[in-house]
C-alpha cells in the first residue's frame, strides 16, 4: 500500500496506524473535510511525539533525533536559557547564515520571529521531542556542560590543537578573556553562585582534580578537571585573588570580589599544600545581599523573645556554640544588627570579617603581626566600647579579657565551639576561668544547628514506622502514634535532593540564681541540663522533633545534625 502524502507514511513506518485504521482516517478525512493531523490530535490516535513528527513532515519541516554531538555550543550562547526553556527550543547550529533551531513546536513563529530579532539570523525550524529539548537544555546551559566544553578545548591545547584551530578560527583577534582556563575558571564560579554555594572546593586527585559545591551544607559533585589543566585553573584563581602564584609549600589566603546577575560577590580563597597538589576552597559571600535581621534568623517567635530579652541587657556575656558552618557569624551579625544605635559605641575583632556593618568600627585578626584576638581586645578596650564582639574565644587570654569586659559593664558577643550549649560552662572553666568568673559573667548561651528544609515543590507526606517513631520518642509514639511525616521526591528545583535552604535550630540556655550556685559548686554538665530543661529548656534534638511534626524538615536531616541520642 503505497502513499504519497507524509504524514501517512509516518503512520506507517512508525506502525501507528496499519492499513486498515490508514483507510479509515483517509475515509474520514474524506467525509469531514479536516486534515489528518486535526483527525489524529481529536481521536488521540497520537502522543505529543508522535504528533509533533507529523506536524513537521506536513509542513515541510525536518524531523530530527536530537543528540548532543548535533549540538554547536557557540549557537547555543544566542539565546537565554529563561527564553529555551519557556519556549522548549535550543539552537543547533549556524550554516550559512542560518541558524539551525530545534524545537518541540517549530510551528511557533512567535519564537522563531524574536530569535531571528535578538540574533539577525533566519530561523530554520527543525522538530524533535519534549523530552529531547528539555535534556539538551539542561545539559548545554548547566555550569557542568559548559566547563567540559571549555576542558575539550584544554585537552586539545596540551596535545598542540588547539592553538592551531584557535588561530584559524579567530586569527589575531582572540584576546585572554578567550583563553579555556578563563572561561573554566569563570563556569565553576558562576555555577556555584547559580547553585546557591556557600563554597567551592577544587581538590586535587588522581587522575582528574574533583569540584565540588557546598549547597544547604552538603557537598555535591560538580565537575571534573583533568590532571593536565589543574596547575592553570589554580594559578588563574591564585592569580584573581592575589596570591603568590610561585608558592606551593604553605598555606595562602586571598579575596576576590565579581559581579554576577547584576549582584557583587566577594569571594574568600584559600589554598593548602596537599599530597596531590593545592586545594582551593572559595567561600561565596554575597555583598549585595542585606543581612537577616534577628526575627529572619530565630523563626520561633519563643526563642527570638529570649533572645531579644538577653542581648538588651547592659552587660554581661552571651555565647553561640555549634560546629564550624552552623550559621553562628549570621546570627551574631543580626544580634549586633540589633543593637546598632547612634547611642551605642560597637567594635567586632573578627577573623575574617564576612561582611561589613555600617556605623560598627570592625577589626580584622592579623597573628602574622602579633594581632591577635587577645592583643586586639586589650585596644578596644582602651576604645570607650559599649558592646564588644569577638569572632572566637579559643585561648585563656582571650577568654580571660572576655570575661573580664562582661564583669566590667560592656556586653560582649563571642563563639566556642561545644557540642551543647551547656558545655559552654564547662569549656570556659576547662581553659583557666574560675567558676565563680563564669557564673558572675555568663548571661546565657545558644546552641546552634542549621537543617535543610524539604524543598515545597516536591513535598509529599508519609507515614512514618515505628522505627522512626521509637527513635524519637521515648514510650514509642504515644499520642504521635498517627502522626504524618513528610519529604521531598526530588525535583530539579531542589537538584534532586528533597531539600531547599536551611532553617536554625536553637537550644537557648538561660542563667538565673539557682544555676548560677550550681556552677559555683561545680556540679556536672548533666545536672546542669537536667535542672535548666527542668525550667523549660528545650534541647537541640527537642527542636529538632518538632520541625518534624510541623513538616519543615525530616527525620533523616535532624539525625545528621543533632544527636538523636541526647536528653
Amino acid at each position: 500500500m503505497e502513499h504519497q502524502d507524509p504524514v501517512i507514511s509516518v503512520l506507517l513506518e512508525e506502525e501507528i496506524l496499519d492499513d486498515q485504521g490508514v483507510r479509515e482516517l483517509v475515509s474520514e478525512q474524506d467525509k469531514s473535510g479536516k486534515s489528518l493531523i486535526s483527525l489524529l490530535r481529536t481521536r488521540e490516535l497520537v502522543d505529543h511525539d508522535q504528533l509533533t513528527k507529523l506536524t513537521a513532515v506536513s509542513n515541510g519541516i525536518e524531523y530530527v533525533n536530537l543528540v548532543s554531538d548535533m549540538i554547536d555550543p557557540v549557537a547555543v550562547r544566542l539565546v537565554s536559557y529563561d527564553f529555551a526553556h519557556q519556549h522548549n527550543l535550543i539552537p543547533v547550529r549556524i550554516e550559512q547564515g542560518m541558524l539551525y533551531v530545534a524545537m518541540s513546536s517549530p510551528l511557533n513563529l512567535a519564537a522563531r520571529d524574536a530569535i531571528t530579532t535578538k540574533t539577525g539570523y533566519k530561523v530554520v525550524p527543525l522538530a524533535t521531542t519534549r523530552e529531547a529539548v528539555n535534556l539538551a537544555i539542561e545539559t548545554n546551559f548547566d555550569v557542568k556542560s559548559v566547563t567540559q566544553q571549555d576542558i575539550v578545548t584544554m585537552r586539545l591545547r596540551d596535545s598542540g590543537e588547539a592553538d592551531s584551530k584557535v588561530r584559524k578560527q579567530r586569527g589575531k583577534s582572540a584576546n585572554v578573556a578567550d583563553a579555556p582556563v578563563v572561561r573554566l575558571v569563570d563556569s565553576i564560579i558562576t555555577g556555584g553562585i547559580d547553585s546557591r554555594s556557600s563554597d567551592i572546593h577544587l581538590e586535587p586527585h588522581e587522575p582528574d582534580m574533583r569540584v565540588r559545591y557546598r549547597i544547604d551544607g552538603i557537598m555535591i559533585n560538580a565537575l571534573e578537571v583533568p590532571v593536565s589543566a589543574q596547575r592553570e585553573v589554580i594559578s588563574h584563581i591564585k592569580i584573581l585573588a592575589d596570591m603568590d602564584i610561585s608558592e606551593r609549600r604553605i598555606p595562602q589566603d586571598g579575596h576576590m570580589g565579581i559581579h554576577h546577575n547584576g549582584r557583587n560577590y566577594d569571594l574568600r580563597v584559600s589554598s593548602l599544600p596537599s599530597t596531590g597538589g593545592e586545594k582551593i576552597v572559595l567561600r561565596i559571600l554575597d555583598s549585595s545581599k542585606s543581612l537577616q535581621a534577628i526575627d529572619q534568623v530565630i523563626t520561633s517567635q519563643a526563642d527570638c523573645a529570649k533572645v531579644q530579652s538577653l542581648i538588651t541587657k547592659p552587660y554581661g556575656m552571651i555565647l553561640l556554640t555549634g560546629p564550624t558552618g552552623s550559621g553562628k557569624t549570621t546570627t551574631l551579625y543580626s544580634m549586633i544588627q540589633a543593637l546598632n544605635t547612634p547611642e551605642k559605641n560597637i567594635v567586632t575583632v573578627e577573623d575574617p570579617v564576612e561582611y561589613r556593618l555600617n556605623g560598627i568600627t570592625q577589626i580584622q585578626v592579623k597573628p602574622e603581626i602579633n594581632m591577635t584576638f587577645a592583643s586586639s581586645l586589650r585596644s578596644i578596650l582602651r576604645q570607650d566600647p559599649d558592646i564588644v564582639l569577638i569572632g572566637e574565644i579559643r585561648d585563656l587570654e582571650t577568654a580571660e579579657i572576655a570575661v573580664s569586659a562582661a564583669l566590667t559593664g560592656h556586653l560582649v558577643l563571642s563563639t566556642l565551639h561545644t557540642n551543647d550549649a551547656v558545655g559552654a560552662v564547662s569549656r570556659l572553666v576547662n581553659l583557666g576561668i574560675a567558676p565563680f568568673q563564669v557564673s558572675s559573667a555568663l548571661l546565657g548561651v545558644m546552641a546552634q544547628r542549621l537543617a535543610r528544609t524539604i524543598c515545597l515543590k516536591c513535598k509529599e507526606p508519609y507515614k512514618p514506622t515505628p522505627q522512626d517513631l521509637a527513635m524519637l520518642f521515648e514510650d514509642g509514639a504515644g499520642k504521635h502514634r498517627n502522626a504524618q511525616f513528610y519529604k521531598g521526591k526530588g525535583c530539579e528545583s531542589c537538584r534532586g535532593t528533597g531539600y531547599r535552604g536551611r532553617e536554625g535550630l536553637f537550644e537557648i540556655f538561660e542563667m538565673d540564681s539557682t544555676l548560677r550556685n550550681m556552677i559555683v559548686e561545680g556540679v556536672s554538665n548533666d545536672q546542669l541540663k537536667a535542672c535548666a530543661m527542668a525550667q523549660g529548656m528545650k534541647t537541640l534534638r527537642m527542636k529538632g522533633i518538632e520541625r518534624i511534626l510541623e513538616g519543615s524538615t525530616t527525620l533523616e536531616e535532624i539525625a545528621r545534625v543533632v544527636n538523636m541520642k541526647e536528653d
